[in-house]
């Protein structure tokens, strides 16, 4: 009864307000173009307020994760198993991406001349695209300073600064134990400020959904709302019985999953980009009972490596575009588009746009789809992107509670008692 009693009006919920913020930017965007293509600076200035915390959240929760586990066995353990998940989950979202566009056929009776688009639309995409060749992605893991991981961003590089920091922690024995409390106090304050900067969240959504809406439109959705209908089925189909059973084999409900990250769900619905949710989603994995090292490992490591909603969007897409275009593509044709793409979509990693780029990639190494067809999905790519995003978090937060439960971190009985009846921290929710 106590609980209840200090239980937040509905209107102070940050969930409801920011699918409120949502649905006033579509309207917005809708009757007011104008006003909503003025309105980007402010889902542009929410989504750089989360990235300017994620690099020294990632060190921090990674370096204290790794440096305070004292089992270097069981970390290696933790790293395989994450690998041959994502690997395995990654190439089911890119075969059931395939299997569904080649059986609902979205891009029959377009016959689009490819010599009739603009060229130079496809091949900005793809010059941008040429930087995700295999040599250079692992190159690029590589940062050229200490602190240029952190000025860059880039999550795979703050990963291996991070890893070797908390090894060489590891190495010191107990002179180690002083940084590393120091590191865990700096965790508690970058997550103080993500827990003031995250109620602008309702603010970020509606400027960025008014600008998507008041930019593209509604009604010029109309051409592919095939496409778009049906991927964002086939993501729903993947999230429910792929990582439904997956969930239920690791002994929890996927419903109670999805109702435990609704916030950072609406959050990436708003932003389009998966990246302004990491935090929250680390936080959230915390509290479920998932050790820290299993959460620094497994989270900031899917962001490149286990981009399902990614995987499904190249897949349809590109065979969407074969079709529209009346491009001849056999099963041997499909088979290297799908290799391909379980390459280049390992360079995606959580930004607004990054699957379109890794979607030119895999064209770009596919030469029998026209590279200027890319310009059919330049209109539609943000609406897209939501969902890619969305799928992207969901598939990263599960795959994080079942290497978990794998490690024997926590029990059957306490994730879903704390699914059940989430503690949340008063700020977030």
């Amino acid at each position: 009864m106590q609980a209840s009693s200090h239980r937040k009006p509905w209107y102070r919920v940050l969930y409801i307000q920011v699918l409120a913020a949502v649905f006033i930017g579509i309207l917005t965007g809708y009757l007011f173009p104008g006003v909503g293509k003025s309105l980007k600076p402010l889902g542009d200035g929410f989504i750089k307020l989360i990235k300017m915390l994620i690099a020294p959240i990632i060190f921090c929760t990674v370096v204290h994760g790794i440096a305070s586990m004292g089992d270097i066995k069981k970390l290696g353990r933790i790293g395989v198993k994450t690998i041959l998940y994502f690997e395995v989950v990654s190439t089911i979202a890119l075969v059931i991406g395939l299997v569904v566009v080649n059986v609902l056929r979205p891009g029959d009776g377009f016959n689009i001349d490819p010599t009739t688009l603009d060229p130079n639309i496809g091949q900005s995409y793809v010059q941008k695209a040429h930087a995700l060749t295999t040599v250079d992605f692992f190159l690029n893991i590589i940062p050229n300073t200490f602190v240029d991981a952190f000025v860059s961003g880039d999550l795979l590089q703050v990963l291996v600064v991070a890893t070797l920091v908390a090894f060489a922690i590891s190495s010191m024995g107990d002179r180690g134990k002083a940084v590393l409390h120091g590191i865990e106090c700096t965790s508690h304050v970058f997550f103080g400020v993500m827990h003031i900067v995250v109620k602008a969240a309702p603010i970020g959504a509606f400027g960025a959904m008014a600008f998507t809406v008041g930019s593209y439109g509604i009604g010029a959705l109309s051409r592919l709302l095939a496409l778009m209908a049906s991927f964002y089925v086939t993501a729903a189909f993947f999230v429910i019985v792929v990582l439904g059973l997956i969930a239920r084999y690791s002994g929890f409900s996927i419903f109670r999953f999805l109702n435990y990250i609704k916030d950072e769900l609406l959050l990436v619905l708003g932003t389009s980009s998966s990246e302004t949710a990491l935090p929250g989603m680390i936080e959230k994995m915390r509290r479920l009972g998932c050790a820290n090292s299993t959460v620094g490992l497994v989270i900031p490591t899917g962001y490149s490596f286990n981009l399902d909603g990614t995987n499904i969007y190249m897949a349809m897409a590109a065979v969407f575009l074969a079709q529209a275009t009346n491009t001849p593509l056999d099963l041997p044709h499909q088979v290297t588009l799908l290799i391909v793409a379980m390459v280049t979509s390992k360079g995606s990693s959580g930004v607004t746009g990054a699957g379109f780029i890794t979607l030119a990639a895999t064209l770009a190494a596919v030469p029998s789809i026209p590279i200027q067809s890319l310009a059919l999905l330049v209109g539609i790519d943000r609406f897209m992107s939501e969902c890619r995003a969305i799928t992207n978090l969901i598939g990263n937060g599960v795959a994080t509670v079942v290497i978990s439960r794998w490690e024997n971190e926590v029990t059957k009985e306490t994730l879903n008692e704390k699914l059940r009846h989430p503690i949340h921290s008063g700020r977030l929710i």
